[in-house]
């Protein structure tokens, strides 16, 4: 016959399981949410997560020694510039750049 702390052990393991149950559904209807509000704020995550994989692309923080003051100064200058009267040549200037350290970075990818 099982002594009551048996019993006890039993009854705290099926409650740690059930907890464990629950949690797992929470965190998959969390992932599977599709209310409206909640794909806007998982689109705006993914673009600022990728925005800042291009600062750490362009070398931005290493050269900066991570001064995010500095950053910013050099976003604020370059928004500066695309107010200017140049605004279609520098997008061009800056695309060209862009799009050639693209493909430098995707040719030594695949070395």
């Amino acid at each position: 016959m099982p002594t009551l702390a048996d019993q006890l052990a039993k009854t705290l393991a099926a409650h740690k399981r059930s907890i464990q149950a629950r949690n797992r559904l929470l965190a998959h209807r969390a992932r599977h949410d599709m209310r409206e509000w909640r794909v806007k704020r998982r689109e705006r995550t993914r673009q600022l997560i990728e925005l800042g994989g291009l600062i750490a692309k362009a070398e931005l923080i290493d050269l900066t020694d991570d001064d995010r003051a500095v950053i910013l100064g050099l976003l604020i200058e370059a928004a500066t510039k695309l107010k200017g009267d140049n605004r279609d040549q520098q997008l061009l200037l800056w695309r060209r750049r862009g799009s050639r350290a693209f493909a430098q970075n995707h040719l030594a990818e695949r070395l």
